[in-house]
């Protein structure tokens, strides 16, 4: 089974400038779960939802195609990080109390992975999937993001990114799902961190090796 290494590469930097989810989304999924023995962070990247988790579970196993991803991640006592990707994670069957997958998902082969999801859930489990599209700023300067999102980068984005624009209602989902609160993601940020983050993006690391030169200058 294959996958997409889009991230590796700019594994520093995607540590560095990934904007963090809000506080209030992880105590809603801790409040979710009776149990609080195993969580199961899929697509961990670089540890950023797992050491999140880690103050509320006994044990948090953390799970990335990317070694180079899992080599900036930070190290708790009780997150067990692993090479492996999400269709095949080498967890024991009806282990694990919570499965989060952030910003992940949509590289996925979801019958395989929904499938390991079965296999490695309790019976009294959840699983909680999400993700972020184009960050809003002003409309000034949303106009050009949106520009370098659609004109410059439109041709170097996977075809999986269309998910994500359409906030995963394209994906499969074969479990009863619950309804949600509204969370959302705010930040302060220079003009520094902004670019920084935008340098994480797989197209404009594409564009660069296609064209030789950074669009985002």
């Amino acid at each position: 089974m294959t996958w997409k290494d889009n991230f590796s590469k700019q594994a520093d930097i995607y540590a560095k400038y990934r904007p963090q989810y809000p506080l209030e989304l992880y105590t809603f999924l801790v409040n979710l779960v009776k149990n609080h023995q195993f969580t199961w962070d899929c697509g961990t990247g670089n540890g950023q939802v797992a050491t999140k988790l880690a103050p509320f579970f006994d044990n948090v196993i953390a799970t990335d195609a990317s070694q180079s991803q899992l080599a900036h991640a930070k190290q708790l006592p009780n997150i067990e990080y692993r090479v492996a990707k999400a269709e095949i994670s080498g967890l024991f069957s009806n282990s694990v109390d919570l499965i989060t997958v952030a910003q992940a998902i949509h590289w996925f082969d979801f019958d395989n992975f929904f499938a390991e999801v079965h296999r490695v859930a309790r019976n009294d489990s959840m699983i909680a999937v999400w993700g972020y599209g184009l960050l809003k700023i002003s409309p000034e300067l949303d106009a050009v993001l949106q520009f370098l999102y659609a004109d410059v980068l439109g041709d170097y984005w996977d075809i999986e990114r269309k998910h994500l624009d359409v906030a995963y209602q394209t994906i499969p989902f074969p479990f009863k799902t619950i309804e949600t609160p509204q969370f959302n993601m705010r930040l302060q940020w220079n003009l520094t961190q902004l670019i920084g983050y935008l340098k994480t993006w797989s197209s404009v690391q594409k564009f660069i090796a296609a064209k030789d030169y950074n669009p985002l200058k």
